[in-house]
Formats: C-alpha cells, sequence, structure tokens
C-alpha cells in the first residue's frame, strides 16, 4: 500500500492550526514533534481515571501499575528488548543520562579511559565530561569526517585500549543528521571489554531500532521526539542494570527496573508513550504489510512497528532529497550534512544549513514570520559546531521534516527561503 498522508495527518490535531489564516508548517521536529490524538486521549485518561500511585491495593493505583507495564511491554516491542524489565522511565534523556552516569562511574577507577563522540548532542557528551572530572578518568574524542560528514571507524580501533571502560556514540547526529554505525561500533567496544551507551533519541524516530542486532548496553531516546509526550526511556541490558548500584531513597524497589525510577513517574506520559508505540504499530499494519517480510524472525505488534519504521524512512527520505536539492540550488547556502543522492541511506531527513550572508538566526525569524517553524543555532550539538566552525558565528538552520509533512511544504519552504536570502 502506499503512503496514505491524509490518514497521517488527520492523526494530529496540531497540523490543521492556521495563525490569521495562515497553516502552520512544522519543521521544528528535532526539536520536538506534534503528538498524536491518541498519545493526548491516553494522558487524559490517565490522569482523570488512573490517577493514583501505583502500589496499593485500589482500583485506580491498580489502573495506574497497569498503565506502567503496558507501555513497558510497548517500549520493549518498539526497541526488541529481551524484557519489559529492562524498560527505565524517566524525565527525559538528558535526566537520564546525568542520573545513570553516577551510577556507571562507580564501575570505574582513577586513570580508566572513556570515549566520546565529537558528533553528539551534549546530552551524551557533558555528563560524561562531568563524571570524568569528578572521579580522574581520562576523555578521548572520536573526530568525525567534516568532509563526509561520518566517522572513520578505524579510528575506534587506535582509541580503544585495556583501559577503556566506556564508549558514547550517537544513533544519529541531531545537528548533520548522519545515521552512525553503531552496530560496529559497539562490536569493537565490545570486545575490548568496554560498555556503550547509545543516545538513540534522534535515530529512533526515523529507524528501527533493535538494541539486541545493535549490542549496546545502554540505548536511550525521548519519547516527545517521536510524536509523543515529553517522557523519557532508557533500555538497558540486565545484567548491567543489576550489577549497578542505583542512586534511590531507602524505601525505592531493590530491583530493576524500578530501583533507576527516582521518585513518582508521570504516568500520564508513561501512558501517552504506549499510545504512540501503538500509532506506529497501526502504520505497520495499514500501510506497511509489504515491509513485513524484512522482520520475519518478529510477530505481532514487534513486526508491525518495525516494518513500519523502514516504511517511513523510505518516504521521509524522499522528504529528505527533495529538500537538500532545493537547497543546493539556492545561492550562498552550504548544506552542513550529507548530500550525496546515493548516501541518503545514511541520514535521518534532519538537514541543517548555513548561509555565507545572512545569519541562521534572521532566516529562522523571517521563516517564522511565514508561519514556517525552524530551529536555529548549535542545536545543543557543541562539539559538532565547533569541528564545523559555526559555534561562534550563529551555528545553522535546522529544518526537520517527518512523516506527517508533505513535499508542498518543503516546497513551500524552499520558495520563502529563497526570497529571504535574497532580499
Amino acid at each position: 500500500m502506499q503512503f496514505d498522508l491524509e490518514s497521517v495527518r488527520s492523526q494530529f490535531p496540531a497540523l490543521s492550526i492556521a495563525d490569521n489564516g495562515v497553516r502552520r508548517i512544522y519543521f521544528d521536529n528535532p526539536a520536538g514533534t506534534q503528538v498524536a490524538a491518541t498519545v493526548a486521549d491516553a494522558v487524559s485518561d490517565c490522569l482523570l481515571k488512573k490517577n493514583a500511585n501505583i502500589g496499593g491495593y485500589f482500583a485506580s493505583s491498580i489502573d495506574a501499575g497497569q498503565v506502567v507495564e503496558s507501555a513497558r511491554v510497548a517500549m520493549a516491542d518498539f526497541l526488541n528488548a529481551p524484557s519489559p524489565d529492562e524498560i527505565v522511565f524517566g524525565q527525559n534523556m538528558t535526566t537520564i543520562t546525568l542520573h545513570l552516569s553516577r551510577s556507571i562511574g562507580r564501575m570505574f577507577n582513577r586513570g580508566d579511559e572513556i570515549i566520546l563522540s565529537q558528533m553528539d548532542h551534549d546530552a551524551n557528551v557533558w555528563p560524561w565530561v562531568l563524571m570524568a572530572r569528578d572521579l580522574g578518568l581520562n576523555v578521548k574524542w572520536l573526530p568525525f569526517n567534516k568532509e563526509s560528514f561520518e566517522f572513520d571507524l578505524d579510528v575506534v580501533d587506535e582509541l580503544l585500549t585495556d583501559k577503556t571502560r566506556l564508549l558514547c556514540v550517537g544513533g544519529a547526529s541531531n545537528l548533520t543528521g548522519t545515521i552512525n554505525d553503531v552496530a560496529t561500533i559497539c562490536a569493537k567496544a565490545r570486545d575490548a571489554g568496554a560498555i556503550t551507551y547509545i543516545d538513540a533519541v534522534q535515530s529512533a524516530p526515523h529507524v528501527a531500532t533493535d538494541v539486541q542486532q545493535i549490542g549496546c548496553d545502554f540505548l536511550v531516546c525521548s519519547a516527545y521526539k517521536f510524536f509523543g509526550p515529553h517522557q523519557g526511556i532508557l533500555w538497558g541490558r540486565r545484567e548491567l542494570l543489576e550489577r549497578l548500584e542505583p542512586y534511590k531513597v531507602r524505601p525505592a524497589p531493590e530491583e530493576i527496573p524500578g530501583r533507576f525510577e527516582t521518585g513518582t513517574q508521570s504516568h500520564e506520559g508513561i501512558a501517552g508513550v504506549a499510545a504512540i508505540v501503538d500509532y506506529f504499530a497501526w502504520i505497520g499494519d495499514t500501510m506497511a504489510q509489504d515491509y513485513a517480510g524484512r522482520w520475519s524472525q518478529f510477530s505481532g505488534r514487534r513486526q508491525a512497528l518495525h516494518a513500519a519504521m523502514d516504511f517511513l524512512f523510505d518516504y521521509e527520505r524522499s522528504l529528505a532529497e527533495r529538500l537538500i536539492d532545493g537547497l543546493m540550488q539556492i545561492s550562498g547556502v552550504t548544506v552542513q550534512g550529507i548530500t550525496a543522492a546515493d548516501a541518503m541511506l545514511r541520514r535521518v531527513p534532519t538537514v541543517a544549513f548555513t548561509h555565507d550572508s545572512v545569519a541562521a538566526a534572521a532566516i529562522a525569524e523571517s521563516l517564522a514570520r511565514q508561519n514556517i517553524f525552524v530551529w536555529s543555532g548549535h542545536n545543543y550539538a557543541v562539539e559538532v559546531a565547533k569541528v564545523l566552525g559555526i559555534y561562534e558565528t550563529g551555528g545553522a538552520v535546522r529544518v526537520g521534516p517527518v512523516h506527517y509533512n508533505s513535499r508542498e511544504e518543503v516546497d513551500e519552504l524552499l520558495t520563502v527561503l529563497a526570497s529571504i536570502v535574497a532580499a
């Protein structure tokens, strides 16, 4: 079946909003997507009918517990986790990482080494730099090629030593859009005896995620990047979650995953996570049947989810190609990421660009006046922006189409952009 954009857009009430008669065009998606109506319904239902702490004997508490457990199962399906018990909920990826870094750091000794990536969002950089500072660890940096916008994986071999204890890398860059070969990187780290921590915040909304195939030890993402509520999710390998010492209050659970879920969680946010997973399954069941064969090792919702992600990736790739082709036709524009037609499989549709005479913030502001929403700046990709030489000059304009965007919206952005930079 072909992609039914009209049916998809009908699931997202925000897409019908107009301001003074001008429709909104959401290309700010890498920072946070709009939510499906089913997500809002699930959040509302939880708040209005299941609003209680978990662990009690009464109906609302039992219902709240079922909300959390069903969401763990849903995210285990989404990530192909071996067990729902390995799914940990938290406020967002950054908060989860800062919290868990304290437990992970207790496994290391002064003089040990960690490897961080120069392509990552600061949420997968600075928590580990702070940990290294506090514990006397040595930080090594995995660089990326400024021409190809990709890692040279041979450099990973050069960085790994018998002192390496941790390697942190993103599934995809939130600025350049590059999809990284995290499975190969994790295999190299595993052979060296190092733990791997994958930031999938930017890859999970676009790429089918299989933690068992990746072979990582931890993978973390945020549901508001893939059409859900403001909610963070961590998958951790069971043996490591059980081995780590949690930072928690004494009455909190001793068992996983509760031992890492500090305080009362946002049950309504967790309810919304389950709802957005079911939305993807709906895509898989109604539009992506031809892709199911790629995931014949799965069945049921797990198969539908992964088929849906492959299906949506192909549509989003068409948007990215259209956007990049158009940007490259505008004088003065430089795309800060992969542009080759034969390399589109190695990037998500997040596209950053600079102009040689118009500042990124000025472009973003001018687009906003036309109700076209984009971000500008370094977008928390501090190391990336520094490597590209744009950190001190205002960063880049970031345009992030997703599967609810249309080709016509891409064309409108390009037309307006051309007039802005020509003015």
